[in-house]
């Protein structure tokens, strides 16, 4: 397994449940300095502890915000920049899957479809605003976890308030994330910072899949994919590399809107008047 190394400080999205939560106790055990998010406070404080307790490792911290909203996807930023001194590693994670078949199209509290708003709109928010952390502490590495099961992007009907489908909101939701890989990649190519992302495995028993019946059929190991985002977050192989989407461990091809310029450009204009990087807190 990758090691990502004592005195490293990771901070990953959605850690208190399946795929999340088992990376920060790989990293844990790494004598990482980890930081956790997750929305539920009690959750993730008793987490917190207990990985302290287990893994002997003290510099383990809890932030909490729900990614529903886009205010609270600030308050973490400012929050997290105000506290640590560095950021060598941010693993964008946080998600919620697609829902049992038939589930009502659902908003966020800030008014866009839900799925869209927390699996990439609060990642777009959150990764703009810890940039500058990242610069400060580079070489350092963004990861964000995306999926193998993508749908175009239709920028007529972004919100999906016609023909509202949760598996298609799901898989519009990671593709945006891969377009935002490379379209923020090709930003920071100048400087000591990569952005990749990867599929990590296939229909793990997490919560999120669970929860859902539009899949079935054998899972992959939790183990499976936790190993791929740690081999991103911090393999040698992969110094230098950016603006790459992997499946595992291997570089792979995502949908072909993936690599439309204008389809990316639209995205990224979409996604900044939105959320509002720039904006003073």
């Amino acid at each position: 397994m990758t090691q990502v190394g004592e005195n490293k400080t990771v901070l990953i999205t959605g850690a208190t449940d399946g795929l999340g939560k088992k990376v920060v106790l790989d990293l844990a055990s790494q004598k990482a300095r980890v930081i956790l998010h997750g929305r539920s406070p009690q959750k993730g404080k008793t987490l917190a502890e207990e990985i302290r307790d287990t893994s002997g490792n003290p510099e383990i911290s809890y932030y909490n915000a729900d990614f529903s909203s886009l205010d609270e996807v600030r308050t973490l930023a400012g929050q997290i920049r105000a506290d640590q001194k560095r950021l060598d590693v941010l693993i964008n994670n946080a998600g919620i899957g697609p829902g049992p078949t038939g589930s009502a199209r659902q908003k966020s509290r800030d008014g866009h479809e839900l799925r869209f708003a927390v699996n990439y709109l609060a990642t777009f928010l959150l990764t703009h605003r810890l940039l500058p952390l990242l610069r400060e502490s580079a070489p350092s590495r963004i990861v964000n976890v995306a999926s193998a099961g993508q749908q175009s992007i239709d920028f007529d009907d972004v919100m999906l308030e016609n023909g509202y489908d949760g598996l298609r909101a799901y898989r519009q939701s990671k593709l945006a994330m891969i377009l935002f890989t490379f379209d923020l990649a090709g930003d920071l190519k100048d400087t000591a910072i990569t952005v990749n992302c990867l599929h990590p495995a296939t229909l793990m028993p997490t919560n999120m899949v669970l929860e859902t019946d539009y899949f079935s059929g054998s899972m992959d190991a939790v183990d499976q994919g936790a190993e791929a985002v740690q081999y991103l977050a911090a393999s040698p192989e992969l110094e230098g590399v950016t603006g790459v989407y992997f499946n595992g461990k291997m570089r792979a091809e995502p949908m072909a809107q993936a690599h439309d310029k204008q389809a990316r450009q639209k995205l990224r204009q979409l996604s900044r008047e939105l959320t509002r990087p720039d904006d003073a807190v």
